[in-house]
């Protein structure tokens, strides 16, 4: 709520939306097995009129896909700058000329995006810069978008949903098909000590993350497209660091 507030999103907007999203959801997720899912079930299961399901069901969803889409392939990009000894030296990225390297580590990476587009996309978040030879370098091993605060907030928000999506398999599934979803927590920790943390949990997450990174990239099929096997399955992993004042609400549970 304090995001939507902030950005002066109104609470009837949130509310048309959320109702979307309820029809949705009911109507994609929540299906009779070999039969069609009617507007009186979704009536049902939504607590909203059939009219008002109809109403909803003939809007068109807002959809940042292809926004969505262009931020996805400008971070494989940084991804395969990192990890792929052909752009690195001494274990490090390095400097890129654009016409040639640059252009090469786009065509690896991004699928059809054009070369000037990731350019623009990283110089404008300020994960790349120009060098005085006119070469890409690499300033920022993570990709977030500048060009605007929806930008920002279509893109970091995906994490939200992977999350909750983690959350919601759990309390289904049993111990042994659980997706892993831990943290550790302290709440009485001296102000000088917090930005010690913020610097490891930085560092440490970051080289977990590319660790990761380099063993699941060869095993995905636009990047490699000889990875072999079947199906076509998404997986996420995800880190994240938190601080605020504490306000004493967990003393009845210590």
């Amino acid at each position: 709520m304090r995001v939507l507030l902030r950005y002066g999103f109104s609470y009837g907007a949130f509310a048309e939306l959320a109702k979307r999203v309820y029809v949705e959801v009911a109507q994609d997720e929540f299906r009779i097995p070999g039969r069609k899912q009617t507007t009186s079930r979704v009536a049902v299961l939504t607590g909203l009129s059939r009219k008002e399901v109809r109403r909803v069901r003939e809007l068109e969803m807002p959809s940042r896909r292809g926004e969505t889409l262009k931020h996805n392939r400008a971070a494989r990009v940084i991804g395969g700058w990192v990890r792929d000894q052909d752009f690195r030296s001494g274990g490090e990225p390095r400097a890129l000329e654009i016409e040639s390297e640059f252009a090469q580590l786009c065509r690896r990476y991004s699928g059809d995006m054009p070369t000037k587009a990731v350019l623009a996309e990283l110089l404008r978040s300020g994960a790349v810069e120009l060098d005085s030879e006119g070469a890409a370098v690499l300033r920022e091993r993570a990709f977030v978008p500048s060009a605007s605060e929806i930008d920002k907030i279509s893109f970091l928000g995906s994490d939200v949903a992977d999350l909750a999506g983690a959350i919601d398999h759990n309390l289904e599934a049993g111990p042994a098909e659980a997706f892993l979803q831990r943290k550790v927590c302290y709440d009485n920790l001296p102000e000088e000590s917090v930005e010690e943390l913020r610097k490891l949990v930085r560092v440490r997450g970051q080289k977990l993350l590319e660790n990761l990174d380099r063993r699941m990239a060869p095993l995905d099929r636009n990047i490699n497209p000889q990875s072999q096997g079947s199906g076509r399955k998404r997986v996420a992993i995800g880190i994240y660091y938190f601080e605020s004042d504490y306000d004493g609400h967990d003393d009845e549970q210590d």
